[in-house]
């Protein structure tokens, strides 16, 4: 059954957490020095939640933790970097409940990593993937933790392409390369969520709308506004807007018990059905088999 909620895409972020109490619970959000995460982590704050801003530009997470205020505290994380991962679940002591896997990059020109993985993949993918999993012994410490994915609509433009995911053979595009990350998260959020069901965690993956922050900083100003207009929503959304469904996801008790889903506009999505406004996820990005091979092909990847 497909779940529902009161809320929609005009809601904020406070008016999803309103009257929920986060006191002795501890989140984690990465990416959160500026724009939805930075909204997410306030509002977990403000609700009593422990939050630790995982963040690549520590400088912008002090400024960061001072505007937000409460129980916060920085770590640096570069998702590009897979040492710098793997130092960051190192010093992760003690449970946790809420991970909020939000930082992300788009559209970038080709950019490889030291070890020739494409930019994209690696940082919105693969570097999510070594964090959660690394993570899973301190969620699995609460039974109904939650794991939010930070998805796109951009998952139509692309599936994972099990062949060539680094661009080595075929021509990159920037975009495309973009909505496979995006595909790689919806179907990171699958794979997890069936493989850690029996520790009572939940793992959702979310689209928070298009919002005008610093990930467009490729974008032409055309380009943007042609996103918005696909999508069926000109205006695009507010930070607090774009916040919603990571936050309603990651804390609502509406969402006991549900796992494995992909979220849009405060309610679980449809499948795209080919024509109008962009929305929603294509079958590929929810396909339990891909996502199993997703797992595998990304832990050849990182050896382990």
């Amino acid at each position: 059954m497909t779940v529902k909620t009161p809320f929609g895409a005009d809601s904020t972020a406070s008016e999803v957490i309103e009257g929920i109490d986060l006191g002795g619970k501890r989140a984690i959000v990465t990416g959160a020095n500026s724009g939805i995460g930075l909204e997410t982590a306030r509002v977990l704050a403000d609700a009593g939640a422990e939050v630790m801003l995982a963040v690549r530009d520590v400088d912008a997470g002090i400024r960061a933790a001072d505007e937000i205020g409460g129980k916060v505290a920085i770590a640096h994380l570069d998702l590009s970097d897979q040492t710098s991962v793997r130092d960051f679940v190192a010093g992760w002591a003690g449970p946790l409940d809420i991970l909020v896997d939000n930082a992300g990059i788009s559209a970038i020109p080709l950019t490889r990593t030291p070890e020739g993985w494409e930019l994209q993949f690696a940082t919105n993918h693969l570097g999510h993937f070594t964090l959660t999993t690394g993570l899973h012994e301190a969620l699995a410490m609460r039974p109904g933790a939650r794991v939010v994915v930070l998805s796109s609509v951009a998952n139509l433009r692309s599936p994972v392409v099990f062949d060539d995911i680094h661009y080595l053979r075929r021509e990159y595009d920037p975009m495309e390369a973009y909505g496979q990350s995006k595909t790689a998260n919806a179907l990171f959020a699958v794979g997890a969520a069936g493989r850690w069901a029996g520790d009572g965690i939940m793992v959702n993956a979310v689209m928070p709308g298009v919002i005008r922050t610093g990930i467009q900083r490729y974008f032409t100003e055309e380009g943007f506004q042609n996103l918005l207009d696909n999508t069926g929503r000109p205006e695009g959304k507010t930070i607090p807007q774009g916040a919603a469904t990571t936050v309603l996801v990651a804390t609502s008790p509406l969402l006991d018990g549900v796992t494995g889903r992909y979220f849009e506009d405060c309610n679980e999505a449809e499948p795209y059905p080919g024509i109008g406004p962009k929305r929603g996820y294509a079958p590929y990005a929810v396909d339990p088999e891909l996502a199993m091979r997703l797992w595998y092909v990304s832990q050849e990847m990182l050896q382990t």
